[in-house]
């Protein structure tokens, strides 16, 4: 009876010990938990700018707003004038170049090509007013654009080709009232709208993240956390964390998921393993331009054509333009899966008046560095951009045209559509040699996904990876993966672990066997 009384205490003891272990893991906050918690909280104004009397005043231009700020906000103004999104460079580092001012004064891409020349028409995307050729927005600090990134009436709007400066009917002295932290919209009239049109260029940034469900985006979605871009694109004195990779060579000042999840962010450490090697974005991130499409591949040698001698467009069943006279042909996908890349966050760029070594293949514009042999790479999903963008075929670079003007005749593509005209003006304009000839040549360009964060049920799968044929890193085939890979030593010396397992279990037990049976003929066994 003693004996059945500390069994039973002993069964009780472990039960307490492990539903009391339970119990406790399931109230103890988790990182997601915490996370949820931090960013529910909104942030409050703390300064409430309408009861300043300066900012009361009658306005007649935002000029005159930017004076008063730098009143109070003292030495902000240089803070501002200070960072990329000003200057439009910075110094980099470029393996083989050393130290660069690289940004998008120097760098060519392939959708509007360049912003030299044609200042005016891309100022509509500078936090400064008075953008011009001379560089005149860049020396005065009243230029400063305040209200791009602190309105919070959600009316500012910047004015067409006009070199930054606001569409002048605007409610200054009720936006001048209304300012604070800056909200998505802030961000998303540009960042959303980059490359001349909505999800131009990223394919992850859209103007539908103005306002989402978490069904496309799991940080951003109204119906979820809710999270503004700023949350994650933390700011210290004006310079924002987080940078473009076409505009960026060096692996600092970047955003990145374990800030917040840290590197083993999941219960299974199976998963936590991958993420030595595959960035969250690879299973996280299934699919990108869940909404509006985006551009995929863009035709530069068909610009140009005219119908009773006016430019035209055409547009796809969405609404997507399909030709355009000012730009050429396009082509656009949505719920676009991604390519995928060994990368290490670092990259290299294509400059103005860079020579093209081999022009009988595709020019890469921003080479994104990585390997499976290297320690910092990981498998990341991108989207490529392919274009077909006016060369010089003697001086082997690629032309800076001159695209916009207010007037015809001034030699610009956008108003004449004279491609030579446009790049005799334009490379002038930069400072570089052109032969004459015009020829074509097909570029591309990685841009890296990083946003439209699926839900965790959305996540890609086991399958779609780990698959013999047709697997999402079919594009990689530098490394030996599990259930896609075929080697004939490692599946022999596989079969031969089983087939040598089982004869060492069966010996083993034939072994205990005939022990038994010898010992028992002997009476050894009781």
């Amino acid at each position: 009876m003693k004996k059945i009384v500390i069994v039973l205490s002993v069964i009780s003891l472990v039960l307490i010990v492990l539903y009391g272990s339970l119990v406790q893991k399931d109230i103890e906050p988790t990182k997601l938990m915490e996370l949820k918690q931090k960013y529910s909280a909104k942030p409050t104004k703390k300064v409430d700018h309408s009861a300043f009397a300066s900012l009361n005043q009658k306005f007649t231009s935002p000029h005159q707003i930017t004076q008063q700020c730098i009143i109070c906000h003292n030495k902000t103004d240089k803070e501002v004038m200070n960072s990329n999104h000003w200057n439009w460079e910075r110094p980099e580092y470029i393996k083989g170049r050393g130290i660069v001012y690289l940004g998008k004064k120097n760098a060519i891409n392939n959708f509007c090509i360049g912003t030299q020349g044609n200042e005016e028409s891309c100022g509509k995307c500078h936090i400064g007013y008075g953008l011009d050729q001379a560089g005149k927005s860049y020396t005065d600090s009243t230029n400063v654009d305040c209200l791009v990134c602190h309105d919070n009436t959600e009316t500012y709007t910047k004015a067409n080709e006009m070199g930054g400066a606001p569409v002048m009917t605007l409610d200054f002295n009720n936006i001048a009232k209304n300012v604070g932290r800056p909200k998505r919209s802030n961000c998303g009239v540009c960042h959303f709208y980059g490359g001349g049109g909505n999800n131009v260029k990223h394919g992850d940034l859209e103007m539908a993240m103005f306002e989402t469900t978490k069904d496309v985006d799991v940080h951003m979605g109204t119906d979820g956390m809710n999270m503004d871009c700023v949350d994650c694109h933390t700011t210290h004195n004006h310079v924002i964390d987080g940078k473009l990779y076409s505009l960026s060579s060096m692996n600092r000042n970047r955003v990145t998921c374990e800030q917040c999840h840290t590197e083993t962010p999941h219960e299974d450490d199976i998963l936590n393993e991958h993420t030595v090697k595959v960035a969250c974005q690879s299973c996280h991130i299934p699919e990108y331009a869940k909404v509006n499409s985006t551009k995929m591949y863009w035709d530069w040698s068909t610009a140009g054509k005219l119908r009773n001698g006016e430019p035209y467009e055409e547009d796809d069943s969405l609404g997507n333009h399909t030709y355009l006279s000012i730009k050429g042909s396009f082509k656009w996908a949505r719920n676009v899966k991604p390519d995928y890349i060994w990368f290490n966050g670092t990259a290299s760029h294509y400059l103005e008046g860079d020579v093209i070594e081999d022009t009988t293949k595709a020019l890469v514009l921003n080479p994104l560095y990585g390997s499976y042999s290297d320690q910092n790479s990981k498998i990341t999903p991108v989207k490529i951009h392919v274009a077909n963008q006016p060369f010089d075929p003697v001086n082997r670079m690629l032309i800076q045209p001159k695209l916009y003007s207010h007037y015809k005749g001034d030699g610009a593509f956008w108003k004449d559509f004279n491609w030579l005209e446009a790049a005799k003006k334009g490379m002038n304009d930069v400072g570089l040699p052109f032969s004459g000839k015009i020829s074509f040549i097909t570029t591309k360009m990685y841009w890296p996904i990083n946003h439209m964060v699926s839900t965790k049920d959305k996540t890609v799968g086991c399958n779609e990876c780990h698959v013999r044929e047709n697997g999402r890193l079919a594009g990689l085939n530098d490394f030996y993966m599990p259930g896609r890979n075929y080697s004939s030593i490692v599946e022999t010396m596989g079969k031969l672990l089983i087939i040598f397992s089982i004869i060492g279990v069966l010996l083993h037990g034939t072994i205990r066997f005939i022990s038994y049976r010898k010992l028992n003929k002997k009476g050894g066994v009781k």
